[in-house]
């Protein structure tokens, strides 16, 4: 990670809201440039996000080392693929080893953040009736925090013990028990194998088939560990995964594309493999649409686990609950005495649980109007010195690569207001339109928007939010073209013409 260092810069006071990889990626970056005065906001009692929250049986990354990693903590990591409580532990290493606690907020959930006109500052508010001013917000809070519950008739009535996956009950001995599971997205798939050897039976709900890729992950033996301790081997490693990722990530959802049609025939090789004496599960898990159509599932043990005795999968949506049950839409009720809800989370609804208002007293829901955007999903127009990481339109690369460059961003601009004694920095509007008409143009081009797939891709609007597709190499680019031209100086609510291309 590149950090700028300019005097001046200890005096800007920086709220980061969330400690996920996210926000501790930014408070490093705060903490190596030289500001002395940020808070890192955390809602849960601990750090680590969604690898705080999502403590499920069989959780793991779908990214090998040493890609998800940061470039700056180097880490004697176990497998090719980390599983949830060694990754915690990474994320804690990295928050001590750089003295992030002194910086840290546990258990304080920030509610509500307002700009200031008259002192160019946002004041941050939490839910335990605390507030304070700061002159930069980053958003860290991310997209897998929030989430989603179904809405089918007679949920509340349901007489067995509930939960969604993100919220794991383990208090619930899930042994001997019928167990359904609902959704088969990435959450569940890991689960599903890792709870069948302990259940009675379970019951899979599948809606609509997503694309499957064996994971290929295994334990790293003793050479490979030592190998990836050593900086440079480690270095030579990254880069080979990096144009791997941006070879496939640039191909694979545009149907037809070379990169696609050898996507689609190596899952259908894996259906075919392990599904070679049931045609039935084999038809069943096969999408009716391209590779692209939504997120794929990185997993090596979900189809053998459906040929399991006591594992069935059900191809069809849930419609309603029973107080012992659930009925699919076939009409056909299943009795269950546990019920996982791996239904996703709002993750459209970028900062759902937050209060951002803006310039001119808007909040940032009402700016969007159900159309989340901003500029390489990091700025908005109307909400100066306000900064979101993993924001809209930029899932589609590595997220710790994509962590770092957008605090990146973020810390060269703060240099540039201390170089200048700029109070503020605010998107332009027509430059953030002109980069959003053009990406939808080419987010047109994908399979998620010219199939009717069920996913998480799609605001209100209709709009896809999430995806970016562009590959690694061209956002990288387009952050260090477009930071210096793309905002202008703010005084109050009064935009000043001296661009940030004068300023820098």
């Amino acid at each position: 990670m590149r950090i700028p260092r300019c005097s001046g810069m200890e005096k800007i006071s920086v709220a980061v809201i969330g400690a996920g990889a996210g926000g501790i990626c930014m408070g490093v970056g705060l903490r190596k440039a030289g500001v002395e005065r940020f808070t890192i906001y955390e809602q849960s009692s601990g750090v680590g996000g969604t690898w705080w929250d999502n403590v499920y049986p069989g959780a793991e990354v779908d990214t090998p080392q040493p890609f998800y990693a940061f470039s700056f903590n180097i880490f004697d990591f176990s497998r090719t693929h980390v599983k949830q409580a060694e990754l915690l532990a990474y994320l804690e290493n990295t928050a001590d080893k750089f003295h992030l606690r002194d910086n840290l907020r546990l258990n304080c959930r920030v509610k509500r953040v307002e700009w200031d006109p008259d002192e160019c500052s946002y004041l941050v508010s939490a839910e335990d009736g605390s507030s304070e001013k700061y002159d930069v917000v980053v958003s860290c809070v991310g997209l897998l925090n929030n989430p989603r519950y179904p809405d089918w008739p007679g949920l509340s009535e349901f007489s067995g013990v509930k939960f969604h996956s993100a919220r794991w009950n383990y208090d619930c001995d899930i042994t001997d028990k019928v167990v359904a599971v609902v959704g088969t997205g990435s959450t569940a798939a890991q689960i599903v194998p890792a709870i069948a050897p302990d259940v009675k039976q379970l019951y899979v709900y599948q809606r609509q088939p997503g694309w499957v890729v064996p994971k290929g992950e295994r334990i790293y033996d003793a050479t490979e560990r030592a190998r990836l301790l050593d900086p440079r081997l480690r270095w030579l490693t990254w880069w080979r995964q990096y144009l791997d990722y941006e070879k496939r990530l640039r191909s694979a959802g545009v149907e037809g594309t070379p990169g696609n049609v050898r996507a689609t025939e190596a899952c259908l090789k894996y259906i075919d493999t392990v599904f070679a004496d049931r045609p039935d599960l084999a038809k069943a898990v096969t999408p009716q649409y391209p590779f692209g159509g939504k997120r794929p599932v990185q997993d090596s043990n979900y189809y053998p686990a459906l040929l399991r005795d006591n594992v069935e999968l059900i191809p069809h949506a849930v419609t309603r609950v029973t107080p012992t049950g659930l009925v699919d839409d076939t009409g056909t009720e299943r009795q269950v005495d546990v019920l996982v809800m791996c239904t996703g989370f709002t993750a459209p609804e970028f900062l759902a649980t937050l209060d951002v208002v803006g310039r001119d007293g808007r909040t940032l829901r009402e700016y969007w109007s159900g159309n989340p955007h901003a500029l390489l999903g990091m700025m908005v127009p109307n909400f100066p010195n306000f900064y979101m990481l993993y924001g809209p339109n930029t899932n589609g690369a590595p997220i710790m690569f994509l962590h770092e460059r957008q605090a990146e961003f973020v810390l060269g601009n703060l240099a540039r207001m201390a170089k200048k004694s700029i109070p503020a920095l605010e998107v332009r509007k027509d430059v953030t339109d002109r980069f959003n008409s053009i990406l939808d143009k080419r987010l047109s081009r994908k399979v998620t928007t010219q199939y009717h797939v069920h996913n998480y891709a799609f605001s209100e609007s209709g709009r896809e939010v999430i995806g970016w597709g562009e590959g690694m190499s061209v956002y990288w680019l387009l952050m260090r073209a477009l930071r210096p031209v793309a905002c202008q100086a703010i005084v109050g609510n009064v935009k000043k013409s001296e661009q940030v291309a004068h300023a820098a």
